[in-house]
């Protein structure tokens, strides 16, 4: 068995996928089953500007000029948190890289540890079901209990299951036209990254369109490969 507790051995695993594809709630199943730490872009970013880490200075300072923060500071950032223990297990990234150029930078980043990508899974989907899957989304507006109109309903309409709150909110941009705006700006930028890491000979692709369990069990059995 390999001792994961040395970076070069580390798994790091890139979930790809558009919005609404899963690429969240598969990461957290794969931190929660097999230690693979989830990160994503979002959450690194917050938690550096609540830290107060020196690149988590320069994106508070981006972010609240109405700026979009470089790759430069998203790097830096990722470099700080994969330094910290609980990441020497392995890490699952959710939501970075999005294009070649910062595939490659993630690369140079990941050789000065001595390390690399290990796989990248792509979870595929149906546009036009996907347009549905999205459409029908909403949350709780107290506890933020995810739920669908058609695939998660609450049990009891308009009522939280989680903690029986009643304020129900929906994305204002999850509607048919922003959702295939967004569908089609995703293919766009990520087929560059595809043939990137197909080169590489380390994507993946698993059908992300069934259930949440069976997809699941498809990364899983990706998972359990890579940490043995």
């Amino acid at each position: 068995m390999k001792d994961l507790t040395h970076p070069q051995n580390a798994p790091v695993v890139i979930l790809l996928g558009p919005p609404g594809a899963g690429k969240g709630t598969q990461a957290r199943m794969l931190e929660e089953k097999f230690g693979l730490v989830q990160l994503s872009t979002g959450d690194l970013l917050r938690a550096a500007v609540a830290a107060g880490t020196e690149a988590g200075r320069k994106a508070k300072a981006v972010m609240e000029a109405g700026d979009l923060v470089s790759d430069d500071i998203v790097l830096a950032i990722l470099t700080d948190r994969l330094a910290e223990p609980d990441c020497a297990t392995g890490v699952v990234l959710d939501g970075f890289p999005r294009t070649t150029g910062q595939a490659e930078a993630l690369d140079k980043l990941l050789s000065e540890r001595g390390q690399a990508v290990t796989t990248a899974i792509s979870l595929e989907v149906d546009d036009v079901k996907m347009v549905v899957r999205i459409t029908g989304r909403f949350t709780c507006g107290s506890c933020g209990e995810g739920y669908h109109k058609d695939f998660k309903p609450t049990k009891v309409a308009g009522i939280c299951d989680m903690c029986g709150g009643t304020d129900m909110k929906q994305r204002a941009d999850d509607n048919a036209q922003t959702v295939m705006s967004r569908l089609d700006a995703y293919h766009a930028q990520t087929a560059p990254l595809l043939r990137y890491y197909g080169e590489q000979d380390v994507l993946q692709k698993i059908d992300a369109m069934g259930p949440i369990d069976s997809v699941a069990r498809e990364l899983s059995t990706i998972a359990r490969q890579l940490t043995v």
